[in-house]
């Protein structure tokens, strides 16, 4: 039977990884397995949304031309599953959440009147552990021989890990603590590991007895001290939230 090459190739891989022999993740036919999944690799993409708050959030809508809409970005999000039960499973993930904008101040230019500009950059990396329940079961068995998994599987999720998350603003800037303002060209920024912790909700429709679409809304929480070129702002908020959508792949 001809399947997708790049399907096959991450079936053939991911059941290598796990000891499941091949054969008994071959589809039985249309719409079922020989047995049961044990476990799920899902790739989504989209959108993410921090709250920015924090004194250096403030200072910096005070100052430049940013809000909160500026740090909306662009969210990557992939994690394993492993079936504990017909409806929870373990999961293993990581994203990328990262957004650069450019700015400049809102009352100051320099001595030619035109803009004194900076970009901001502001990422974050979420590695998580946590648990999903499905709120009805992921397929069921047919006789001893075959699974068929169902065709939407909504499901809420929650968890916690670390967090890697960097602020930096490279440009322009004026030195206020000088009396003639004068500006000057630096970076500054800090970055580093926090706890953190998630709660999600989403769904997964089946494409194929292999493949579901899958997408899922999250919010995550966390915060960490600012030190180095930003002491003595309070700490710097990190939570957000973050709609993703991709494919979902049974092995």
């Amino acid at each position: 039977m001809r399947r997708c090459s790049t399907v096959a190739t991450l079936v053939a891989a991911l059941t290598v990884l796990s000891n499941v022999p091949v054969s008994a993740q071959q589809r039985g036919g249309d719409g079922y397995l020989f047995t049961r999944p044990k476990g799920t690799l899902a790739l989504r993409v989209g959108a993410s949304r921090p709250n920015a708050t924090g004194s250096v959030f403030d200072f910096a809508s005070e100052q430049l031309t940013l809000g909160p809409n500026s740090y909306l970005g662009l969210a990557y999000a992939a994690d394993i599953g492993v079936a504990v039960t017909s409806r929870a499973e373990v999961v293993i993930g990581v994203g990328v959440n990262k957004r650069r904008t450019g700015s400049e101040y809102r009352d100051w230019v320099d001595n030619n009147d035109r803009p004194i500009e900076q970009q901001t950059r502001f990422d974050r990396v979420p590695v998580t552990l946590g648990m999903r329940w499905n709120l009805r079961p992921a397929g069921r068995s047919v006789g001893r021989y075959a699974w068929v998994p169902s065709r939407m599987v909504p499901y809420v999720a929650a968890g916690g890990g670390t967090m890697y998350w960097r602020f930096r603003q490279e440009g322009d800037f004026v030195d206020f603590g000088s009396e003639t303002r004068p500006v000057f060209r630096s970076i500054i920024e800090d970055n580093g590991w926090t706890a953190m912790g998630y709660a999600a909700g989403g769904v997964a429709f089946s494409l194929s007895p292999q493949v579901a679409l899958n997408t899922e809304l999250r919010y995550d929480v966390s915060q960490a001290p600012l030190r180095g070129d930003f002491e003595g702002f309070s700490n710097i908020g990190l939570s957000g939230v973050g709609l993703t959508a991709g494919l979902a792949f049974r092995f």
